[in-house]
């Protein structure tokens, strides 16, 4: 009898670690649909102040060296733009929070897409507020 009662909590511990998995999934796909609508609306705030879509999903590599050895970050930026004859990095963003400029980790990836890639500058995408911010940092 007890054995058929461990057995049942067992099972039933399974149920809810997938029923939790399986929502998480359905969670981040939502998520990822929310981006991906968030990128195709500031496509067009984009297009409607001037700028030209270069690039989606723009990959480069960031060198480093760890412990004496080089080794390359890489990283993903949203969008590659054009207007006039200067290029930059548009980096989408649509939470209220992620959406500010002086958010931690907004930015610290602004930054980091300012050293990384070869632009002329950072476009902040705030989908939130439906805005294009210029971002500079003067002494990078």
């Amino acid at each position: 009898m007890d054995r058929l009662i461990l057995v049942g909590v067992v099972v039933a511990l399974l149920l809810v670690l997938v029923w939790i998995g399986g929502r998480g999934s359905r969670v981040q796909r939502r998520r990822m649909r929310r981006a991906l609508r968030a990128e195709d609306r500031a496509e067009a705030l984009l297009e409607r102040a001037g700028y030209v879509i270069e690039d989606r999903q723009l990959v480069g590599a960031w060198p480093m060296v760890v412990d004496g050895e080089e080794v390359d970050a890489t990283l993903r930026a949203d969008l590659l733009v054009r207007k006039r004859r200067r290029l930059y990095i548009a980096e989408v963003k649509s939470g209220p929070v992620a959406s500010r400029p002086t958010d931690p980790s907004t930015r610290r990836q602004l930054l980091e897409y300012r050293l990384a890639f070869d632009v002329d500058g950072v476009l902040l995408v705030d989908m939130h507020r439906r805005r294009i911010l210029t971002i500079e940092f003067p002494d990078a």
